[in-house]
């Protein structure tokens, strides 16, 4: 496969059931943003932080390459389908800012398995089997499939996967892709709020 593999770091949520930022969320001295980074960096290209408009100043989002969403009130949609827009002839792997547990093994695998044929590679749900879309692959060509559900108002990534032709993937570590949504969540994670 000779097409460069482009990262996604989506943090452009905004986070109501956490109360704050969960890309500020800290572990060991730095942010989730940073840490999420700089595991996505080490495994593709070019990396990109995904964000809203009115979040490209913030200064943890503003220290990296960002690409700002195109689309309003979409979700995670807006993001992925920014970076499918912004540079279409590559393939893009993307990663929500929530996950806590995720490391390099984790993205090798996914990675390993690109040449699949297929337009979306992507983890089962340790939880119910269902494709995991924040942290799977989109390759090129696949903006069209998305862009479709979007026009047709689904804009839920999971529901496109779910839909489509994807290529899914036992978890090796089946904890990996556990995300934290609210304060209780932080109980017992290696994350913490930020001072």
């Amino acid at each position: 496969m000779t097409r460069d593999v482009y990262g996604l770091v989506l943090a452009g949520g905004q986070s109501r059931r956490m109360g704050s930022d969960k890309a500020l969320l800290q572990r060991d001295g730095k942010s989730q943003l940073a840490y999420l980074h700089d595991l996505v960096a080490a495994v593709t290209s070019k990396t990109f932080v995904s964000t809203r408009v009115d979040q490209q100043d913030e200064p943890q989002r503003a220290q990296y390459s960002q690409i700002v969403d195109r689309y309003e009130n979409i979700g995670p949609a807006a993001g992925i389908l920014s970076a499918m827009d912004t540079c279409p002839d590559v393939d893009w792997l993307v990663v929500a800012c929530d996950l806590p547990n995720i490391e390099r093994a984790t993205l090798d695998y996914l990675l390993s398995k690109r040449d699949s044929g297929n337009p979306f590679v992507a983890f089962k749900s340790s939880h119910d089997g269902l494709p995991e879309p924040l942290c799977a692959l989109y390759l090129e060509g696949a903006a069209d499939i998305v862009r479709g559900f979007v026009d047709d108002g689904s804009v839920c990534p999971r529901k496109m996967l779910i839909r489509s032709n994807t290529l899914l993937l036992e978890q090796p570590d089946p904890a990996a892709l556990d995300n934290i949504n609210t304060p209780d969540d932080l109980q017992g994670s290696v994350l913490e709020a930020a001072s």
